[in-house]
């Protein structure tokens, strides 16, 4: 197998014609897909656009399901085993945000491009990919645009795909459009939650702290920062967003912090957990406000072994190709694989700058090797890895 799909990639890589075919249909599916917003519980359309795609090359079962996730199937000769392909659907832009994208020689900017306008794009290609290179898999293929991805979503569309499929998941590939090179096999444990620092309207301003929830909220910051982590097992809190006030001249009532702990120790996070709530107690009984940590989402630490065979086949791709592999945890989709056992990685299609901005870009040079990357994992997980060790 390892010198079929050695061939395969390199034959990929040196059809220039064929691949500028590919590259147009690429980059079509890109734009039309990153230009339709989608913020997190907001993806309809954006899903039923990706369906219609799914509709243009013949594929079955085309739909939106409950959770608005966009599926369809590609039947394989042997409808016993399925793999499963998936792309979040939703961005951190709403739709106030400009989506249209630029388009140049070498890049693509625009907001969300990379994440993960390229996974979905690369995703929806697939077809296009399969019948111009007449692969026929042994495995059907799950091909899925995944609902509330990000943030407060908590991964919800691909966990109700999975709790809810009939059928036998055999392996998973999560795509994401940035960085060529990564390669994710596990998870880390992770909390992610807001703070919500609110002073109520009866507040009494003549009284001690009464500086207003912004400076209230930057002494809480100051004592999660205090925290001592531990080196091993491998620790952060990352704080992502603060929220707050209005304009000059006024005194801000609500602030809201969006912060995340990770670890490799599922007790790390537990008792960093509750060191942050016994702090929002302490700040509401010492100020007077009302202090509340939300709980949006959580991890368990788990997933594969550097040997197992996927992540072997995946590493070797990467060396084929003189790709850096980078090793890095996941608690995207990857994470809901993981919870049911079923082996899975994610990997990204190129290198990306101004991630999270609205001027996101995206290089094109490098698109031929990651979508090369893509089809020689989807081969080698179609065919069983029989001829990798056990």
């Amino acid at each position: 197998m390892k010198q079929f799909v050695n061939e395969f990639i390199s034959h990929f890589l040196k059809d220039k014609e064929g691949y500028n075919e590919i590259r147009e249909t690429l980059l079509s599916n890109l734009i039309l897909l990153n230009e339709i917003p989608a913020p997190t519980f907001k993806e309809f359309e954006r899903a039923t656009a990706l369906v219609k795609r799914y509709a243009g090359y013949e594929i079955l079962n085309g739909s939106v399901d409950e959770m608005g996730n966009a599926l369809g199937i590609i039947p394989g000769k042997n409808s016993e085993n399925n793999i499963l392909v998936v792309a979040h659907l939703d961005t951190h832009y709403d739709s106030t945000v400009d989506h249209n994208v630029s388009v140049n020689t070498d890049h693509i900017i625009g907001p969300g491009v990379g994440d993960n306008g390229l996974g979905l794009a690369a995703m929806a290609t697939l077809p296009y990919l399969l019948k111009h290179f007449n692969l026929e898999l042994d495995s059907n293929l799950i091909l899925m645009g995944s609902a509330r991805s990000l943030g407060m979503g908590d991964i919800e569309g691909i966990r109700f795909f999975l709790n809810n499929f009939k059928g036998n998941i055999s392996s998973g590939i999560c795509l994401e459009g940035v960085k060529l090179g990564r390669l994710s096999y596990s998870s880390i444990g992770m909390l992610r939650g807001e703070l919500v620092y609110q002073i109520p309207e009866e507040y009494d301003w003549t009284k001690f702290s009464s500086e207003g929830a912004l400076v209230n909220m930057n002494e809480m910051i100051s004592k999660i920062l205090e925290i001592p982590l531990p080196r091993k097992p491998k620790t952060s809190i990352v704080l992502g967003s603060i929220r707050g006030g209005t304009s000059y001249n006024t005194i801000p009532t609500k602030v809201a912090l969006r912060f995340e702990i990770r670890s490799e120790s599922n007790e790390v996070v537990d008792k960093l957990t509750q060191e942050i709530d016994n702090l929002a107690m302490e700040m509401s009984s010492l100020t007077g406000a009302n202090v509340e940590f939300k709980k949006h989402a959580r991890r368990k630490p788990g997933g594969t072994l550097f040997s197992h065979p996927l992540n072997r086949v995946a590493r070797d791709i990467h060396s084929m190709m003189n790709i850096k592999t980078r090793l890095s945890p996941s608690t995207s989709e990857l994470s809901a694989f993981i919870a049911k056992g079923i082996p899975a990685i994610t990997i990204g299609l190129t290198h990306g700058e101004n991630l999270g901005e609205e001027n996101e870009q995206i290089d094109l040079s490098l698109l031929d090797k990651g979508m090369a990357q893509l089809l020689g994992l989807l081969i080698s997980l179609d065919r069983g890895f029989e001829d990798e060790e056990d």
